[in-house]
């Protein structure tokens, strides 16, 4: 998939299905931000 600097905002991001998502749509080429409190 190609998402060159496509936004993503994910939530829960710190670990499990959040911090996996945020991983694959960096390594896919979007600019991420994570949140997580």
């Amino acid at each position: 998939m190609d998402l060159w600097a496509c936004p993503a905002v994910v939530t829960g991001a710190a670990s499990g299905l959040g911090a996996e998502t945020a991983r694959y749509l960096a390594e896919a080429g979007a600019k991420v931000a994570v949140i997580d409190i």
